[in-house]
């Protein structure tokens, strides 16, 4: 796919609503014992620890479609921004480990506040999961950004925004009404949402 027909995709996807499914048993064993609102940095990076292996199996499964396959298995390869899995009450309040690639990571760690514009090629993926409040563990997608080139989709602010559900399925979400309307609050500094302060890696 051309790199104009796949912006136009990853910018102009709606949904009516997005499906997540998972496998509620592979997952049991992986309970934090107390409400996600209550868990400390290690108790979230203890469910993380157990739920790890198959939340990167899970986004891995299946034709990525208008995602390139590789953000998607090399971005536990990527410099981490995180610590350890945090909710900042972004994403559906669900816990994320974030990751930059070469092009962004020097950039990205500097969790600048205003006056710079992040390179284009630039891909950011976050992990994520949930636990409720009776302490049960879901994964939750993989969201990734994508920097593209100036121009290239200004309604966005050049950032392609996607999302792999835990079983590898894509979405198509509604990335002008929903990722972009997030991520413009964050306009000072290129509509980043960075990692609590206390997880970020210094």
């Amino acid at each position: 796919m051309s790199q104009t027909l796949r912006g136009l995709a990853l910018s102009a996807l709606i949904a009516v609503g997005v499906h997540m499914p998972f496998s509620n048993d592979a997952h049991a064993a992986c309970e934090a014992g107390k409400p996600g609102s209550e868990l400390t940095g290690s108790e979230a990076q203890a469910v993380y620890d157990c739920l790890k292996d198959s939340l990167a199996a899970g986004y891995a499964k299946g034709d990525k479609r208008w995602i390139p396959s590789n953000y998607v298995t090399d971005y536990r390869s990527w410099t981490s921004a995180s610590t350890f899995p945090a909710a900042p009450g972004f994403h559906g309040e669900r816990f994320l480990l974030t990751f930059v690639n070469a092009v962004g990571a020097e950039q990205y760690l500097k969790y600048a506040e205003e006056g710079f514009t992040m390179p284009a090629g630039t891909v950011i993926a976050k992990e994520s999961f949930s636990v409720n409040d009776q302490g049960k563990a879901s994964p939750g997608p993989l969201f990734l950004m994508e920097k593209a080139p100036a121009g290239a989709s200004p309604q966005t602010n050049d950032w392609y925004y996607m999302m792999v559900a835990p079983n590898g399925q894509p979405q198509a979400i509604p990335v002008a009404d929903a990722c972009h309307a997030c991520h413009s609050g964050f306009d000072a500094r290129d509509g980043l949402g960075y990692p609590v302060e206390e997880a970020r890696v210094e």
